[in-house]
């Protein structure tokens, strides 16, 4: 995929073949940036109208991706690599890539000619843990209880020894789903037992209470911020409106006619779970203005669609 010339401002998206990068390129080029994109999927995946460039590199194999950011030459650039899924087999990996990899991205825009006007470093609500409950600002202390997150909130911590060099903000997005999203994710998994009518499912506790959003608000938040002079800012991304699971699937068995028999698979519950974590998202609306949010009965409809 060549370069279009569009003149545009250039937007570079790591993890550009992944579920969210695949929205913000759309919500990128909408509003007429042009957009390149790095990542480790190969190029053919990709329908040759997504992206205006692509360069399939690892965030971990530093030369050739120093070479595609002096290529890029982005005024903007969206963070988004990362090993996301929290059960990924190998701990270190979150590690090696989500640090090590995010190090190695930083030192390679500190290095372009021009420096990018705007870094969006995509962390994660996961830094809060499980010890804070109700709704989490971003001043609540970080207490990452899984590998994926002490990597992220690892991340924020290194990305601090860049701030004299570069334009960073954080981006902190709790839960959010959409169309294509991996199954190994708790909404996707929900909505594919109803659209294959599965007789049965097995989850853990019901009756958590969760900040969710569409991917398409989140990606839409991004694109503002980036638009924005915001530059050292942290930023919760959410919501503001909870539902427990058992709501998930009141409204998808609404949604789709179809009745499923739900079992509580004690494997899947997790010891001390927080009831209720919700996004306090007050500083996020004071920087890009109020949104317009889509409700989570329109998601999953969406989902559940095809």
């Amino acid at each position: 995929m060549a370069s279009q010339g569009t003149g545009a401002k250039r937007a570079l998206i790591t993890g550009a073949g992944g579920f969210t990068g695949r929205y913000l390129a759309r919500e990128l080029r909408q509003h007429g940036w042009e957009v390149w994109g790095l990542g480790h999927t190969p190029a053919a995946a990709f329908p040759a109208a997504e992206l205006h460039h692509y360069v399939q590199t690892e965030l971990n194999d530093y030369a050739p991706l120093q070479a595609a950011v002096l290529q890029a030459a982005p005024q903007a650039v969206f963070h988004l690599a990362a090993i996301a899924f929290v059960g990924h087999g190998s701990p270190a990996d979150f590690y090696r890539v989500n640090v090590g990899g995010s190090r190695n991205l930083l030192q390679a825009l500190a290095g372009l000619p021009t420096a990018p006007q705007s870094v969006l470093l995509a962390s994660s609500a996961n830094v809060y843990g499980n010890a804070a409950e109700g709704q989490l600002a971003e001043s609540t202390p970080l207490r990452p209880a899984n590998d994926y997150a002490v990597s992220k909130a690892a991340m924020e911590m290194m990305a601090s020894l860049w701030v004299d060099r570069l334009p960073l903000a954080v981006a902190r997005p709790f839960n959010y789903t959409g169309l294509d999203q991996s199954t190994d994710f708790l909404i996707p998994k929900i909505v594919d037992h109803f659209r294959r009518k599965a007789p049965m499912i097995e989850l853990g506790n019901l009756h958590v209470w969760r900040d969710f959003s569409d991917v398409r608000d989140v990606v839409r938040a991004y694109r503002l911020l980036a638009e924005k002079p915001v530059a050292g800012a942290v930023v919760n991304v959410g919501s503001q409106a909870l539902h427990s699971l058992q709501d998930v699937l009141d409204l998808c068995a609404r949604l789709t006619g179809h009745a499923m028999e739900v079992r509580v698979n004690p494997a899947f519950v997790r010891a001390n779970e927080v009831k209720t974590l919700r996004a306090d998202t007050s500083r996020l609306d004071a920087l890009i203005g109020e949104r317009s949010l889509v409700p989570l009965e329109q998601t999953l409809q969406w989902m559940l669609a095809p």
